[in-house]
């Protein structure tokens, strides 16, 4: 069944605590959206922890978390869930591979992604059409009529405004007037500043290791930030390879302990980058996202000689995904 009603969603609750889980290395969009939501519960007297697995790399969202006081934690800080104990996943899905599985019981969703696979919850509000997970949280302040604390509203702003690059990305109606309603009842002195924190100096080297790999082939920009880069700044590199004349695929990648995180960015009106990564890591990996932006995880623990082998696979894998969509929209 699927719901858009926060009342449902409270109806969908057993107990009288709850864990909201955000996604792997969460992002303003999803920190900002747990903590709305933990807010809501509160006034329906549940009490809510909020967790994710991973880091927060990113200086500006750590910035926020202090700043609003966000309680946030790491699953290695809180006691051992059980699998009685019930779950909200916001801004993700279970079954993901940006969210660990906890062993939990997984009650809820709210999403803003395409279903790649489907989960049985007893309330899930997904919507793929709206550009940020916080839109849908704020509505629900709208819906019943629930004033926005001024803290609230900042993060939800700071989300919206990440998630769609300031209404410039996969923008809906919905996003446009949640928008205008935040502007007023947030503080933008914060966000200002939080906007001004995006680059650290030791970001640079990261920068300079994508410049100087990239690859471009036609429209379509290839570029390996270097060895574990945090997932953040991937994809805040991945945006910036998108300013290349004549680029609108950008396909950021780092190697990591375990594998390859791959970051991809569309022009969103001639590509969908959720259903080109799906397709191009089917078999390697795993992958999917918006059609602008979308990202990807193929896992690797062989020898250093085969991971040029593999780079060069999943090159060649995108690259005849592209030329197959491009055939495709060209015969429709």
């Amino acid at each position: 069944m699927i719901y858009t009603n926060f009342r449902e969603l409270v109806k969908s609750i057993d107990h009288s605590h709850v864990y909201i889980q955000a996604h792997n290395f969460p992002d303003p969009d999803a920190i900002s959206s747990a903590y709305a939501l933990q807010y809501l519960l509160k006034k329906e007297r549940i009490e809510s922890t909020i967790i994710y697995s991973g880091k927060i790399d990113k200086y500006s969202t750590n910035k926020l978390i202090s700043e609003l006081g966000i309680e946030i934690f790491e699953l290695g800080s809180v006691d051992e869930i059980k699998p009685y104990d019930e779950i909200i996943v916001v801004d993700s899905q279970t079954g993901n591979p940006n969210v660990k599985d906890v062993g939990g019981h997984y009650v809820a969703c709210v999403d803003h992604h395409p279903i790649f696979e489907e989960h049985e919850y007893r309330f899930k509000d997904i919507r793929p059409k709206v550009g940020a997970c916080a839109s849908i949280l704020a509505s629900y302040f709208i819906e019943y009529g629930i004033p926005f604390p001024k803290n609230i509203a900042t993060a939800l702003m700071y989300g919206l405004k990440v998630d769609t690059a300031t209404l410039s990305r996969g923008v809906s109606n919905l996003d446009l007037n949640m928008f205008y309603t935040l502007y007023s009842l947030c503080d933008m002195d914060l966000i200002n500043s939080l906007e001004s924190s995006i680059i650290e100096f030791d970001d640079l080297q990261a920068y300079a290791n994508a410049i100087l790999s990239i690859k471009v082939y036609d429209n379509l920009a290839f570029a390996n930030t270097g060895n574990h880069c945090p997932e953040a700044l991937i994809a805040t590199i991945s945006d910036f390879m998108m300013s290349i004349n004549g680029v609108n695929i950008s396909i950021v990648y780092s190697i990591k302990v375990d594998g390859i995180k791959i970051s991809v960015r569309c022009d969103a009106n001639k590509f969908d980058a959720g259903l080109l990564t799906n397709e191009a890591l089917k078999g390697l990996g795993s992958g999917g996202g918006h059609k602008a932006m979308a990202g990807g995880f193929v896992p690797y623990r062989e020898s250093r000689e085969k991971l040029g082998e593999l780079l060069e696979n999943i090159e060649n894998r995108f690259i005849d995904n592209v030329i197959r969509l491009e055939r495709y929209n060209l015969n429709r």
